[in-house]
């Protein structure tokens, strides 16, 4: 079986969930016998082709940008001509340029879509995507959504439920440098222990604004890690509030970051918009043993922590609860550590990368065998 994903940034030039994501899949897919290659697009390099991490990655060179959505003019031939020698592509969902590469560059391959995220955003622009949105999605074989509680709270996954079905996103601990004691060492001497982390890329639905108002009503430190377009504005409004308790430290390596989970207290992820469709740093806490909390927006993160089990799940947007939570927390070493070992262990449940792996196995072969029969009936 070969595959061919299609999204529009992957690694190592950008570093986020769905790259991630897509990084998971096809390394749990290989040790089955998938044979997989990416492409994808690019601003800082020219269309070329290079190995990552032992598979091939395809560039294309990014001509322009509308509405966070990259345009490539070279992708249409190249993606005709890649796709020719693989059984299935992998689309990773929104990305508005695949639709159109695939429906009016008339690619004549069987292809899955993952579902990772409604569009939130682009509210207005949605009205007029939405048709070619609509015929993207209704001609995949299969639609795969992240959770089952996406599934059930998204308005555009409902018109799809005889071609969805949910595969989890997980994670390989196998990827995860363990961080050695002269590094855990150091960073107690930096931030301490026992404080509050998030883990992520800073953007607008993340719910960093409602984490720096929570900060205000507590006195343990809170540590966030990572980079990203609204990371200047945060640093002013924590200066403006006069926050001391707030310590951001940047994109750090993986092995610093394996160093503060293991440290902290417990992972803290306030995101408040369903651009937020599952929080793969939430699921990363659970993998390390750390209490959660999160918010209730109908999407993948309360699927990873359940509330009174994994951690605590509060209301979006509100401060006052999330500082409770955190005080909680705080209060209550025995109750966080039992939250800990449940999400330690719903994390080897539900959400490795082998069970992942295995799931998207059974789908391409299922997949690849509808087309063949739909493709022999019509004969």
């Amino acid at each position: 079986m070969k595959v061919l994903h299609f999204y529009k940034t992957y690694l190592p030039d950008t570093i986020g969930g769905v790259e991630n994501v897509i990084f998971e899949i096809i390394k749990g897919t290989t040790s089955l016998g998938v044979f997989s290659e990416v492409m994808t697009l690019t601003k800082e390099h020219a269309s070329r082709t290079y190995t990552y991490e032992g598979h091939t990655v395809h560039r294309c060179r990014s001509n322009f940008e509308f509405a966070s959505t990259p345009f490539s003019f070279s992708a249409l031939y190249r993606l005709k001509r890649i796709s020719a020698s693989f059984d299935l592509i992998h689309y990773h969902f929104p990305y508005p340029f695949a639709d159109m590469l695939q429906i009016f560059g008339v690619i004549n391959k069987p292809y899955v879509v993952t579902y990772h995220s409604d569009i939130v955003k682009q509210k207005k622009l949605l009205y007029f995507y939405r048709p070619l949105k609509d015929r993207f999605l209704s001609s995949a074989v299969r639609i795969v959504a992240t959770s089952p509680n996406y599934l059930a709270s998204s308005p555009i996954l409902s018109k799809y439920k005889g071609q969805t079905e949910v595969i989890p996103i997980g994670i390989s601990e196998s990827n995860y440098p363990k961080a050695s004691a002269e590094k855990v060492n150091f960073w107690r001497d930096q931030v301490g222990s026992q404080f509050f982390l998030f883990v992520g890329v800073l953007r607008y639905y993340k719910g960093l604004y409602i984490l720096l108002d929570a900060a205000k009503n507590v006195d343990f430190s809170i540590v966030i890690v990572g980079s990203g377009p609204i990371e200047s504005e945060l640093k002013v409004k924590a200066t403006e509030m006069g926050l001391t308790n707030v310590i951001f430290l940047g994109q750090l390596e993986e092995t610093d970051k394996a160093a503060l989970f293991e440290l902290c207290l417990s992972v803290v992820f306030p995101s408040h918009l369903r651009s937020e469709a599952f929080g793969v740093a939430l699921l990363e806490g659970a993998m390390y043993g750390k209490p959660l909390i999160s918010s209730e927006i109908g999407t993948g993160t309360s699927y990873i922590n359940i509330n009174s089990v994994t951690g605590l799940v509060i209301p979006p947007s509100d401060p006052l609860k999330l500082a409770e939570a955190m005080t909680f927390l705080w209060l209550n070493p025995v109750e966080a550590q039992t939250f800990g070992l449940n999400a330690r262990d719903r994390y080897l449940e539900l959400f490795t990368c082998e069970k992942m792996a295995g799931a998207y196995l059974k789908l391409y072969e299922e997949a690849f065998l509808d087309q063949s029969k739909e493709e022999y009936s019509l004969l």
